[in-house]
């Protein structure tokens, strides 16, 4: 039997769903998920494989104008996953992105021009939509880009359009046999998934720069009881005052992290885990290449 096999790029600016989407495409979590923009960092692969093909899926940050190191380092990030696949997939959020000027900046549209590719468009969030006609106007101002192959709306929230983007990549995959076997879900390690759940919940329980200005860093991981692991982690700030608001009084805070923490990775995991955090300060990380080079950007 022929198959097919390739790399499909997903990109697009903060928070227009494209963590949701990966998670959708492969049936799993992998990529963390929060209301606010710019939660992913590091490009997150995952794997899709059917009968006669397989999807290698790179997620990636949400396309920004360099404010840090960091936002530079996730910016080649990008260029990295275009350059890398054989499809990419732009997304956009319908409900703010109807003008393609405002998600198609120049430097936007030299990136994808840059590099030979089939792209393909994902207007995603169909379900804020009054009216599912509503996108087609949409459709027709983008297509005049004269840009993209094809058009697919979707809700990725709600798997609405979904079934059917997976069979325009299917259409314009190559043909070529399976990097992966057909179990992989991910390239990346257990270690990398657990920092990136106590990312998410510094994201969903603390305000404003906060969580912006941390990282975090799986210091140990391993067996130490019979089917109970030992998780220790450092989360990074950039300044000695945002240490007490990560702890809290008396350490409630990083206390109430924890515990809302330990369960998820549980969760992923599927064993029991005893978890330790602490808080350490490395000032000015985000501009730091040292620093970012060896939290593994």
């Amino acid at each position: 039997m022929e198959t097919k096999c390739g790399y499909v790029a997903l990109i697009g600016e903060p928070n227009v769903g494209k963590s949701t989407l990966l998670n959708a495409l492969v049936g799993t979590k992998l990529s963390i998920v929060t209301p606010k923009p710019q939660t992913t960092r590091k490009r997150v692969v995952g794997v899709r494989t059917d009968e006669d093909s397989q999807m290698i899926f790179l997620d990636t940050p949400g396309i920004v104008e360099p404010r840090y190191e960091l936002h530079r380092v996730m910016m080649q990030y990008v260029d990295f996953a275009i350059a890398e696949a054989d499809i990419i997939g732009f997304m956009i959020d319908v409900a703010i992105h109807k003008d393609p000027a405002v998600a198609l900046t120049e430097q936007v549209k030299e990136r994808l021009k840059t590099f030979d590719k089939t792209l393909i468009l994902i207007l995603n969030k169909i379900d804020l939509l009054k009216d599912s006609k509503e996108v087609l106007p949409i459709i027709e101002e983008y297509n005049k880009l004269g840009l993209f192959r094809e058009f697919v709306p979707i809700s990725a929230t709600k798997l609405a359009g979904v079934d059917e983007l997976i069979k325009v990549f299917k259409q314009y995959l190559p043909e070529g046999e399976f990097l992966y076997e057909e179990d992989v879900l991910s390239t990346q390690s257990e270690r990398f998934f657990v920092s990136e759940l106590i990312r998410e919940k510094l994201f969903t329980m603390f305000k404003d720069e906060v969580p912006y200005s941390t990282e975090v860093q799986i210091v140990d991981f391993k067996e130490r009881e019979k089917g109970k692991w030992y998780i220790s982690a450092e989360i990074i700030v950039e300044k000695e005052t945002q240490k007490p608001l990560i702890i809290g009084a008396g350490g409630s805070r990083i206390k109430k992290l924890g515990e809302i923490t330990r369960k998820e990775i549980e969760n992923h995991l599927g064993v029991p885990v005893y978890l330790e955090l602490f808080v350490k300060v490395r000032k000015n990380w985000r501009n730091n290449k040292n620093y970012l080079k060896f939290f593994g950007y």
